[in-house]
């Protein structure tokens, strides 16, 4: 197929909704209508998908995932990942470094990109990881093709933490890439633990994670990667923002003007911490769910753009590693295939407008990442579009998910929305509930 009309929709896009249909030739859109399409081009059209009272958006691009290929691969894959991804309106996404093995020189990113170039369904794009000892490799990578640097500044796994002040400055100073960075400082973490495992051992519950994943231990960290960009003029973008008290380090207004961005996740916007006794440690995640105020604090800054982007954290684990005693149980969940769902019900409740949830989940990571020509429905942009019924609900089963690990922590919810089709590179590559087998993605490129 090379050509495709996506009539009478609203169209969702650059802060404007308005009625009409899109014309998608040879993987790219090749012009928006507002008013009625030619006849002669709907003669023409390989295929015409009616879009009436269907809601027309860019593809999302999520920016923050971890999709445990290489090496962990028993609790989900590049292909199974991105196959539930597009089945949420997700078109593109970024992939954290913290795999096996750790995405930490060129070698391994380009056996990544390998992976992704054979297995990949929706476009694709990696994080490289900063160590205590790798700053050669990051001063030599590729920025038309690596969307950031991931920093651990906080808990992480094998020799991701980086805590070598020495380093640090010099990651600071150097990076030619966005910093992205994660958050926790791990000695008030391990101070907490200590004095929670004196008093429970390993079964400590699961009300106690915000407690030992404090807030303080969000502050402490975040404002030390913020003083530390300022000082060295650097590019940082702060992932998983989860307190109120953070939001005092960031300015409002666009994120093409500023320095220092940031990022929400989902998962902080839906829950609160009255709900671990529901979920129990399936809402575990790092940083921790807190506070209703912290949740209500984040939204509003969401709503007033002192919150950049709107991303997952998508982590899957299997249901045994997250039902484990709290110290052995994994953190983090999946969300990929419901993330835009989820804020669509915020939407149905006249809590955010449609044109804000574009921006933060499309406009705002590609402006921030300079992805090259995706995150809006332009003429002459890839054509990666999601196609959603506002009339037609989607009921969570445990049948309907795609991930791996087939668990999800929004299992039995409703939604006010549905995805009924999704269009990647101009093609359609979810539709009837089902993925086109016939991969389509491409490898995102970034103008820098």
């Amino acid at each position: 197929m090379t050509s495709l009309l996506l009539s009478n929709g609203t169209i969702v896009t650059g802060g404007e909704e308005f009625t009409g249909s899109i014309y998608i030739e040879n993987q790219r859109i090749a012009h928006i209508f507002r008013e009625a399409v030619p006849q002669s081009l709907v003669q023409s059209v390989d295929r015409i998908i009616d879009c009436t009272g269907m809601l027309i958006l860019p593809g999302v691009i999520d920016d923050q995932v971890h999709f445990r290929e290489p090496g962990l691969t028993h609790k989900a894959t590049i292909a199974s990942e991105s196959q539930a991804a597009l089945a949420g309106g997700i078109t593109t996404f970024m992939e954290m470094p913290n795999t096996i093995p750790q995405t930490t020189t060129i070698e391994h990113l380009e056996e990544k990109l390998e992976i992704a170039a054979n297995t990949s369904f929706a476009n694709y794009a990696f994080y490289f990881g900063a160590t205590n000892d790798n700053i050669d490799q990051i001063k030599a990578l590729d920025t038309s093709i690596t969307c950031g640097l991931k920093l651990f500044m906080g808990s992480s796994t094998g020799n991701m933490l980086v805590d070598n002040e020495e380093t640090l400055a010099q990651i600071f100073k150097e990076s030619r890439l966005i910093i992205a960075a994660h958050c926790e400082n791990e000695a008030i973490i391990q101070a907490n633990l200590a004095r929670a495992k004196e008093q429970f051992g390993d079964n400590i519950p699961i009300e106690w994670h915000p407690k030992i994943r404090s807030r303080e231990a969000c502050y402490t960290t975040s404002k030390r990667a913020c003083d530390l960009a300022k000082k060295y003029d650097a590019r940082l973008h702060v992932l998983h923002l989860s307190t109120a008290d953070e939001l005092s380090l960031f300015e409002q207004g666009d994120l093409r003007n500023k320095q220092i961005t940031n990022e929400v996740c989902v998962h902080h916007l839906w829950f609160n911490d009255t709900d671990y006794a529901r979920k129990g440690a399936l809402i575990k995640w790092n940083p921790a769910i807190k506070t209703e105020n912290d949740r209500q604090a984040l939204f509003a800054a969401l709503l007033n753009d002192r919150i950049d982007v709107l991303a997952t954290d998508h982590a899957p684990h299997t249901l045994a590693e997250k039902t484990d005693v709290y110290t052995k149980a994994a953190s983090g969940g999946p969300l990929v295939q419901h993330s835009l769902l989820a804020m669509l019900d915020f939407y149905k409740k006249q809590e955010i407008p449609l044109t804000q949830i574009v921006k933060k989940m499309c406009h705002a990571p590609a402006d921030l990442f300079a992805v090259k020509q995706r995150g809006y429905l332009r003429e002459g942009f890839y054509a990666d579009v999601v196609i959603v019924n506002p009339q037609k609900q989607t009921t969570v089963t445990n049948e309907s998910l795609l991930y791996a690990c087939k668990w999800s922590p929004f299992e039995g919810h409703t939604f006010s929305h549905a995805v009924e089709y999704t269009v990647l590179n101009g093609a359609v590559v979810y539709e009837n509930n089902q993925i086109n087998q016939q991969r389509n993605a491409l490898q995102v490129e970034f103008t820098r």
